[in-house]
């Protein structure tokens, strides 16, 4: 009986994994901070997640039908586009905001440039940024937390820990474990640093991401507001404060490892990390607005083609002129 051999290109290397099974592990290890995000806003921000979630899975479809193109919604990976902006806007905003932000980032950033796997940015952040453009009071309106209310009814705003910082206003900063834990206002999912360092580490224990940008983007942010303290008020908590508060670590763990949108090399990774933790900390004390997580991923994501063309890694059986 004669064999019948199958021919294909390169690689010829299998895995377990796929996209559907990568991007459900981020819905789950998000969980964590969208619980704490419920417990410290309201149930309203049910509402925000699933409007934002919603609105991107139908988005998505809608083109891929339009498109002609398989629809592939059920791989995940507009939900967690979805997930992700409602996580990163004020749980208090106008519930037509996330619809707007989710079909931006879906119809703006991702279909246009071919679907998963070709978008130069990271959708869920040009979403949020669209936003921030678009309504920047309603995005810079920051909801207390529901146990600091004196009425379970009233929906009180106040400023963040960022800028609180911002207005020279120290006195008036939550303890740290507090902003640890996520007793503060700030974005729906962002808050608690706690939370989202559990989510980290099943996405670390299954190599869906690893240590080399989270670890230089947030030791970038430390060393710089270190070395800023060190020539100025010397009040190192401010250096924890600075970790602690906004987007960082939701930033530097979930938006900055996208794999489509981040450097293919450990190398590059670093790299990008540096240049992200920069980036946030001019943003943050030379910049109006007292958070800059979103753009300094956003113009890191730009920098993502150039790092990739100058740091490679070296090929299998090349020598170097040296050795």
């Amino acid at each position: 009986m004669q064999e019948i051999f199958t021919i294909s290109s390169s690689p010829h290397i299998r895995d377990k994994e796929s996209v559907s099974k990568i991007m459900w592990t981020v819905v789950i290890s998000l969980i964590p901070a969208l619980f704490v995000g419920i417990y410290v806003f309201g149930i309203r921000a049910i509402l925000v997640v699933l409007i934002s979630i919603i609105t991107a899975v139908v988005t998505e479809a809608i083109i891929q039908h339009i498109a002609n193109r398989k629809i592939t919604v059920s791989d995940g990976s507009a939900f967690v586009t979805g997930m992700l902006l409602a996580m990163v806007i004020p749980p208090n905003v106008p519930l037509w905001m996330p619809a707007i932000g989710s079909f931006c980032a879906i119809a703006i950033a991702k279909a246009p440039f071919g679907g998963l796997g070709y978008n130069i940015f990271n959708p869920a952040l040009i979403g949020r940024a669209i936003l921030m453009a678009s309504f920047p009071v309603a995005m810079t309106t920051w909801q207390i937390p529901v146990f600091m209310q004196s009425s379970a009814t009233d929906a009180l705003t106040g400023a963040t820990t960022l800028a609180i910082i911002k207005g020279s206003r120290p006195e008036h900063i939550l303890p740290l474990w507090n902003l640890f834990i996520g007793k503060s206002g700030g974005s729906l999912g962002e808050t608690s640093d706690l939370a989202l360092l559990l989510g980290a580490i099943i996405l670390l224990a299954k190599r869906y991401i690893t240590w080399h940008i989270p670890v230089s983007y947030i030791g970038t942010v430390a060393l710089i507001f270190s070395i800023r303290e060190l020539f100025g008020n010397k009040n190192f908590d401010m250096v924890a404060v600075q970790i602690f508060s906004g987007g960082l670590t939701l930033g530097a763990f979930y938006m900055a490892t996208d794999m489509v949108t981040s450097p293919l090399t450990k190398l590059g990774g670093i790299i990008f990390g540096v240049g992200a933790g920069i980036l946030t900390c001019v943003i943050r004390i030379l910049g109006g607005y007292p958070e800059g997580v979103c753009y300094a991923i956003l113009l890191m994501n730009a920098f993502t083609p150039l790092i990739d063309k100058y740091v490679k890694p070296r090929r299998f059986g090349i020598k170097s002129l040296t050795s």
